[in-house]
């Protein structure tokens, strides 16, 4: 189990942290005339805060898993060693970013602009070795190196992950009949989460989801719940039963609680670095929508969709998003999630996200005027409501 490694602690750890962040261009930001460099100062939980942020990670200043690898991640660059995917022990680092880029600027397929080399990355780079000539054992190593070097691209400009992401939405066609959304309500079981106000985070993501889940099964949607009440599945389950069912869209829905109780609001978060051509093109657009449409019908301040690196956005394999659905320990949040009307707003506004997903841009509609009735999978348009 990885130990956090926070403010006042002391010992090799916190020195490794340091010497990491010295490595990642971040001197300045680490060292001071009366530096310890065994001792997690406030100078230190800045610089890693300011790290964070540059990597799109929760900014707590606190040095857990993914931060640490992060922090591995960041020190890679293309060439500095040999890429290869291994089964169960993926690779991870900027140098994979930057191969991973260069491929899809190739017109080469590599999945998501990850870092991770997995087995959609080695195709692209074993179809790579094939059009050039060189030995496709989808290693990335001096020969490979050599060949992308050699390659400009002819053509400039654009998104080629992107563009290829909203191509598979077209041909999917405009209708969300026989398309399969998991709804992922965090927390469940002994876990109840966050609390706040006589509400427990388990509770109301399980509520919304119930809710949103009948939705999408009335438009002929195959809806999966990761969870009932009394389950607790962790995130690899959650994710494999994903895979599982062939999910077309990953919805996880969460809430947040805060020292102070002025904090409220709802944000949805998807995969993404806050590179240009480093996150979920999908997951963006799924993302944006999200917040404009439950904003529009209930009384939730619009805190924004953001680009997280988060496992739960990284691991899953089709688009996904994590909608925070509000601070239970806001007393504002609190009473509207504690409102059956506006429960079920939240899964009308997330219900209409997903179809303006896959509407073409001339049947699509104005936000917040779509609901349930609404549709008309005859035409895969929309009549708005009145």
């Amino acid at each position: 189990m990885h130990t956090l490694l926070r403010r006042g602690d002391r010992g090799p750890r916190v020195s490794a942290v340091r010497a990491q962040l010295v490595r990642v261009g971040m001197a300045e930001a680490v060292s001071g005339p009366d530096e310890d460099p065994a001792l997690f100062d406030e100078r230190l939980e800045l610089a890693v805060r300011h790290f964070q942020q540059r990597r799109s990670l929760t900014a707590d200043g606190v040095v857990g898993r993914e931060t640490t690898r992060a922090l591995d991640a960041a020190r890679w660059r293309l060439g500095d060693r040999i890429l290869r995917h291994v089964p169960g022990h993926l690779v991870v680092g900027d140098d994979v970013v930057e191969l991973q880029q260069r491929l899809a600027g190739l017109g080469l397929h590599t999945g998501h602009v990850d870092g991770f080399l997995g087995p959609d990355t080695e195709r692209a780079v074993r179809e790579l070795q094939r059009a050039s000539g060189e030995a496709a054992d989808g290693v990335c190593g001096p020969a490979t190196l050599r060949v992308l070097a050699q390659l400009s691209r002819t053509v400039t400009g654009g998104d080629p992950v992107a563009l290829r992401a909203q191509e598979a939405v077209r041909r999917a066609g405009p209708h969300l009949a026989g398309r399969v959304v998991v709804v992922d309500p965090a927390g469940g079981g002994e876990d109840r989460g966050v609390s706040g106000h006589g509400l427990d985070e388990a509770d109301v993501a399980l509520g919304v989801a119930q809710r949103l889940e009948g939705r999408l099964s009335a438009l002929g949607v195959t809806a999966v719940l990761t969870r009932g009440a009394s389950q607790d599945p962790d995130l690899a389950a959650r994710i494999a039963l994903a895979d599982a069912v062939g999910a077309d869209l990953f919805v996880s829905l969460c809430c947040d609680a805060s020292a102070s109780d002025g904090a409220n609001g709802v944000a949805t978060s998807y995969w993404g670095t806050g590179a240009e051509q480093v996150r979920s093109p999908v997951g963006a657009r799924l993302a944006d929508l999200v917040q404009r449409e439950v904003t529009a019908r209930t009384p939730l301040v619009d805190l924004g969709a953001h680009p997280r690196t988060w496992d739960v956005l990284r691991l899953t394999r089709v688009p996904a998003v994590l909608v925070d659905l509000g601070y239970l320990s806001s007393p504002h949040d609190a009473a509207v999630l504690s409102d059956e009307r506006h429960l079920g707003a939240i899964a009308d506004g997330l219900l209409a996200a997903v179809q303006r997903l896959v509407l073409p841009e001339e049947h699509d509609a104005a936000t917040g005027t779509l609901f349930l009735g609404s549709f008309d999978d005859d035409r895969g348009a929309v009549a708005p409501r009145s």
